[in-house]
């Protein structure tokens, strides 16, 4: 199975707490003005790239202690993302984390978004709002935008924020 990408970040610290290995989605219909990304918005942009040569590059690299979703929007390939999500927690511990101009409700509400929601245990969720740009926020790019525990929010059936995220 293959990814639509449009690059990859092997050793970030800006991409949740840590080393993070950041793969950013290519594709994205939320068009938010001042995205940092834009170049991602582009469905046929890019490249795929199959899910066991990520796995593969993840392997060497003892540094890493975490990987992150970005974009574009990875929601938009859910199954892809959601193949992929189980098998990195099938082999490493790591915390996965993932930005999407969706709301919780909006992926909860769609069965294979939910389904890979499943497998992240931090969402950053809603678009990015100009007028809201906050750089204070941790993790977050603007204040209407929730960091959210995935796995408490599921066990309590309701939205559970958090101010950090925990490795």
């Amino acid at each position: 199975m293959s990814i639509r990408i449009a690059g990859i970040v092997k050793e970030s610290t800006v991409d949740g707490p840590g080393i993070r290995y950041v793969i950013f989605a290519q594709g994205c219909h939320h068009g938010c003005k001042g995205c940092q990304n834009p170049h991602t918005w582009d469905y046929n942009g890019g490249k795929d790239i199959e899910i066991e040569d990520i796995l593969k590059d993840i392997s060497k690299d003892p540094l890493i202690d975490g990987v992150s979703f970005s974009g574009g929007e990875c929601f938009d390939q859910p199954k892809s993302f959601c193949e992929l999500a189980k098998k990195i927690k099938e082999k490493y511990s790591f915390t996965i984390i993932a930005w999407s101009g969706y709301l919780y409700e909006e992926l909860i509400s769609d069965k294979d978004k939910k389904e890979m929601l499943e497998q992240i245990d931090y969402l950053v969720d809603g678009p990015f709002e100009i007028g809201k740009k906050d750089l204070l926020l941790k993790w977050r790019g603007s204040s209407n935008q929730r960091l959210i525990d995935v796995k408490a929010s599921l066990r309590k059936n309701r939205v559970v924020e958090v101010e950090d995220i925990k490795r």
